[in-house]
């Protein structure tokens, strides 16, 4: 316990040390030893106490050779702690700044991929994933043979699978709302905008089941055109997944409409 007690008490005098060191250099009005202080910090990934002294002097070193460096490593700083959105501004301001710099193209795929990481989940808005991507598609434009190609193509490829959970997501609400109407529009919107995801061909069948259900509960006047929409759905999600799992309910969906529309007709 006593040992214990030894450690802690070092421990306090330790930070206690720290911190008075800290306060010293961010009071001291020598824009130096705060720049050469930040590095260190930031050297032992003490990436709070770099960003604060850097954020200090920034506008006093904005022109001097310093500078560069020092808009860098802020921007780092708060890539560090996390802080994607801060971070993003920051590493634009750097290529904007200073785009003949060697870290220019790096600067740039950290922007983009900032605002990856503070992209959320796919069942939020996606805003932010839609605006990533774009960045970094235009990256990848800028600098096609860029150290950071596969990088930014993995977030480009995981960001377009985030958006298309999400946009599936969004049209099969409609299905489970029973606004058959409404997901027979945002199905058919899905499949033009990701013609090669994985959920189109749920959302073709999903589009044969719409509107057999709307036609279910249509009136009698336009049952004959919503059973025969039934029919045409199904013929091309059959040509298109001939071998798909939810062939058999089709199909059902299908006989049933053709059974519909000759009693229409009768």
């Amino acid at each position: 316990m006593r040992a214990i007690r030894v450690i802690f008490v070092v421990s306090l005098v330790l930070l206690g040390t720290s911190c008075g060191k800290f306060r010293k250099i961010e009071k001291n009005p020598d824009w130096r030893i705060k720049y050469e202080a930040s590095l260190a910090y930031f050297a032992k990934k003490d990436y709070y106490r770099a960003s604060v002294l850097l954020e200090q002097i920034m506008p006093v070193i904005r022109g001097l050779p310093e500078a560069e460096k020092g808009q860098f490593t802020l921007a780092y700083c708060q890539y560090y702690q996390k802080l994607y959105l801060l971070a993003s501004e920051q590493f634009r301001t750097f290529y904007e700044t200073y785009g003949r710099s060697s870290l220019a193209e790096e600067g740039r795929y950290m922007y983009a991929y900032s605002l990856y990481k503070s992209s959320p989940a796919s069942n939020l808005d996606q805003t932010e994933s839609v605006q990533a991507m774009a960045s970094m598609q235009e990256f990848l434009n800028r600098y096609p043979s860029s150290k950071f190609r596969e990088q930014a193509l993995d977030v480009i490829f995981t960001i377009q699978a985030r958006l298309e959970e999400k946009g599936f997501t969004n049209a099969r609400q409609y299905y489970k709302l029973r606004n058959y109407k409404s997901a027979i529009v945002a199905l058919g919107n899905f499949i033009n905008n990701f013609p090669d995801s994985k959920y189109v061909e749920e959302a073709h069948f999903l589009i044969v089941a719409s509107h057999y259900k709307l036609a279910e509960q249509s009136i009698a006047s336009k049952q004959k055109e919503r059973y025969q929409g039934v029919v045409d759905d199904y013929v091309e999600f059959l040509d298109r997944f001939p071998n798909s799992t939810y062939l058999k309910e089709a199909e059902k969906y299908y006989v049933d409409s053709l059974d519909k529309l000759g009693k229409l007709k009768s």
